[in-house]
């Protein structure tokens, strides 16, 4: 073994060891390659296999056969995964899914083909096989599928000795949790008691007078969306899934409620840069090209009708050419002022900041800003037009449009977004061709416009 080996920081994933690991592969040193894995925590390790090329990947997975566990599997992204899957041996597959609790087993069987979920569900005990399938009959995106079906459960007359001396007899608890739950003879939960408040108390305490205020629970069919706003809203670290009847049938943890506001804003993010909701650095240059090319003609169309609004004025353009160097600045100064203020509106609707009831205040206190902000930089660009074409008439037109744009831009910025939601359309997806429509729409007829009437 290289002195650089002996030397590397004993579980750090840098670029030092994905250049070893790259080398034991090229070389065909298991015996090395298992030495530079073994030490790293699974998410470093699904880092890196997210981060070797494709051929890199299936000589690493023959080296390392017996490697790949339900936790590295959980933590790889949906593209990579799937191939990984492939390459493993049905006993390999079945060893690492068993480790997985049900809700970490649903999230990577319910992107996968039909084939490929009999192969990992037939690896399954028949009772977490069982508890698998009703999740998955589930929606989409929803707490049922979210929530884990290992829960600790104790009747709610139960003392804090009677629920001590359960767990210390069980032999199946969940290997984390964070609250029991208290439920009636129906399974109905009624409240839920945290590990610390209970074993700080007294063996003889009813469990029902130490449970905690915050419980509520949510029904299997909510949106996973609205289960991760509950959490954040109220500071959940649990929370109980009931079915139609009310029924005990599951748990969501605060690790899975994260994860789920994490992806909304990565999926706002990659939808308001128009990139699709699923975009990655893994996808082949067909996905990437197609998943891009949908909003490029959106913006093509949107740049076409502000072109139709230039054309209106082509004449008054041919008899002042500093109105064809003027006008970007307007364009410009509008599509990033309607930009701001539509990335502050998608971010508060999608955390339920904005709403019906403020929507008239943050308005107008939007409209402000940019009135504001317009005044300002309407001014300089005055100075700097009057510097430029010595034509103190220029300075007032272009003043006046910077106002009138900023303005539009961010009344824009809010109403587009708030309309698209009122109306059902995600407004992180489709809010940015829109507002710079708008923008570009109002800056350029603004401009050429006054322009027409005041100098021409």
């Amino acid at each position: 073994m290289s002195d650089d080996f002996m030397e590397m920081d004993k579980d750090v994933l840098d670029a030092r060891r994905v250049e070893a690991i790259q080398d034991a592969v090229e070389a065909n040193d298991a015996a090395r390659l298992d030495g530079l894995l073994e030490p790293l925590h699974a998410a470093d390790i699904a880092d890196l296999l997210e981060q070797i090329s494709a051929n890199d990947r299936r000589e690493l997975l023959r080296l390392w056969p017996n490697g790949i566990d339900g936790d590295i599997l959980s933590e790889l992204e949906e593209g990579i995964r799937e191939q990984v899957i492939e390459t493993l041996s049905p006993s390999v597959l079945a060893d690492a899914v068993r480790e997985l609790d049900t809700d970490d087993v649903v999230d990577i069987l319910e992107d996968m083909e039909e084939e490929d979920q009999d192969r990992i569900l037939g690896a399954l005990e028949a009772a977490d096989r069982v508890a698998v399938e009703r999740a998955l009959s589930y929606p989409d995106y929803s707490a049922g599928r979210l929530m884990q079906r290992e829960v600790v459960a104790a009747p709610e007359h139960w003392d804090v000795g009677q629920a001590i001396d359960f767990m210390r007899s069980n032999d199946s608890l969940p290997d984390q949790f964070y609250h029991i739950i208290l439920v009636d003879p129906r399974m109905k939960p009624r409240g839920y008691v945290t590990l610390g408040r209970m074993l700080s108390s007294r063996r003889d305490v009813a469990l029902k007078d130490i449970a905690e205020e915050s419980f509520r629970s949510v029904k299997a069919t909510e949106p996973e969306a609205d289960v991760a706003y509950i959490f954040n809203q109220y500071h959940l670290i649990s929370c109980p899934v009931v079915d139609e009847d009310g029924r005990l049938v599951g748990v969501v943890t605060i690790d899975d409620a994260m994860n789920v506001l994490d992806e909304e804003h990565e999926e706002d993010m990659l939808r308001m840069a128009g990139v699709g909701d699923e975009a990655s650095l893994t996808d082949t240059i067909y996905e990437a090209a197609k998943g891009r090319a949908v909003w490029l003609l959106v913006n093509l169309l949107t740049a076409i009708l502000a072109s139709i609004v230039i054309s209106e004025f082509s004449e008054s353009i041919n008899q002042m050419v500093a109105l064809a160097v003027l006008m970007p600045i307007v364009a410009s100064m509008g599509g990033n002022a309607g930009t701001q203020t539509m990335t502050v509106a998608v971010r508060a609707l999608a955390t339920r900041d904005l709403t019906a009831q403020n929507a008239f205040r943050v308005i107008r206190r939007e409209a402000a800003v940019g009135a504001i902000n317009g005044v300002i930089f309407g001014l300089l660009m005055a100075a700097i037009s009057g510097w430029w074409f010595g034509l103190p008439m220029l300075s007032l037109v272009i003043a006046i449009a910077m106002v009138l744009t900023l303005i539009s831009a961010a009344a824009g910025g809010i109403l587009i977004p708030m309309t698209l939601q009122r109306f059902g359309v995600d407004p992180a997806l489709a809010s940015g061709p829109f507002v710079t429509t708008v923008t570009d729409v109002v800056g350029f007829f603004a401009f050429l416009k006054l322009a027409s009437w005041i100098l021409l």
